[in-house]
């Protein structure tokens, strides 16, 4: 009987780096702001406005994803996704990406060329016109993404997290909580009787509740309405990876002051029932945006706050130099938020 042709499928060990990056590198997105892309010692983004925001980041089988859970495609996207909304945190446009891959050495090719499907699809649907410019490819025991992220301001100042000032508004664009729920629910219902993560069970799990685990596995950050805050005069913004009660402490702790959410409000805008609250504000990995702005936005006669933000509190006075979060009005200390640290 004659094997298949999947049967013995091309690996980085049968085929070497220079084979692997011929059949990768086609599948991945130039760019509109690339003036020279993969193929020389370094790539050549233009950066019209004289400045660029630059971020870096690394996904590692293990701590950061299962590679039973997610498909090659997932790993791809979501390596894309958390770097770019880390530059629309800044206020800025992504550019480009620069992609250092380091798989085992029996990893087939056509799983790289899915996750550079993954990339390529991330970019187009999230940040048109955003190329992944250059990289790397080396062998290694355990699969690691590292990228690194580039935007342009368009000529306006950063957004950072140190500029919120007491009566400014605390409002989120996009989903809080639901890749914890996610996490979870792969956690409780993803994995065989001994507690391993299944591929089988956490592909039955998706298809149930695609919304949520997908939160987890193929995040959508609202990416536009980074420079859309920022020319709507936020004074202050981050990425939501790390959940919500950790973030807004981080910009609570950068501007002085103390960040006020109200738990309705947080309820509604993450569409769950009081219950979920905790969850809500000590769960990670949304990469949604944070932001604070101006009162006056909302006023009688104020044009409203940008793309999809709502409200979820307020930034008062630091008082007494007590907890830098409350939740409706009262001191917030439990720990939470995401930290890959914490099973190593």
């Amino acid at each position: 009987m004659t094997d298949s042709p999947d049967a013995h499928p091309d690996t980085l060990r049968t085929v070497g780096e220079i084979a692997a990056l011929a059949r990768i590198i086609p599948r991945l997105p130039r760019g509109e702001h690339t003036v020279l892309g993969p193929g020389d010692d370094a790539a050549v983004v233009a950066a019209a406005d004289g400045r660029f925001v630059v971020t870096t980041d690394v996904m590692v089988d293990g701590p950061d994803f299962r590679r039973a859970w997610s498909t090659p495609h997932d790993l791809g996207w979501k390596a894309a996704a958390t770097n770019l909304s880390d530059i629309a945190a800044m206020g800025a446009r992504p550019t480009g990406l620069v992609v250092a891959l380091i798989a085992p050495a029996d990893t087939a090719v056509a799983e790289l060329e899915q996750l550079a499907d993954g990339f390529a699809d991330a970019c187009a649907a999230l940040a048109p016109g955003c190329g992944v410019v250059g990289g790397d490819l080396s062998v290694g025991s355990t699969l690691t993404i590292a990228v690194t992220a580039f935007g342009d301001l368009e000529g306006r100042p950063p957004v950072t997290r140190d500029g919120a000032q007491p009566g400014d508004l605390v409002a989120v664009s996009g989903g809080i909580g639901l890749a914890a729920r996610g996490l979870r629910m792969l956690f409780d219902e993803g994995v065989d009787d001994e507690g391993n993560p299944d591929p089988e069970r956490a592909a039955a799990l998706r298809a149930d509740e695609p919304r949520i685990v997908d939160a987890q596995l193929a995040p959508r950050p609202p990416l536009a309405d980074g420079p859309a805050a920022a020319l709507a005069g936020a004074t202050a913004m981050l990425d939501l990876s790390d959940g919500l009660a950790l973030d807004a402490r981080r910009i609570a702790r950068a501007s002085g002051v103390v960040v006020d959410l109200d738990a309705a409000a947080v309820c509604i805008a993450a569409g769950v029932d009081a219950m979920f609250l905790p969850l809500v504000l000590t769960g990670g990995e949304d990469h949604s945006l944070l932001a604070t702005f101006p009162a006056i936005l909302l006023a009688d006669g104020g044009p409203g706050l940008p793309g999809g933000f709502r409200v979820i509190g307020r930034v008062v006075e630091p008082g007494d130099g007590g907890p830098e979060l409350r939740v409706g009005g009262r001191p917030f200390e439990q720990r939470g938020g995401w930290d890959s640290f914490d099973d190593v």
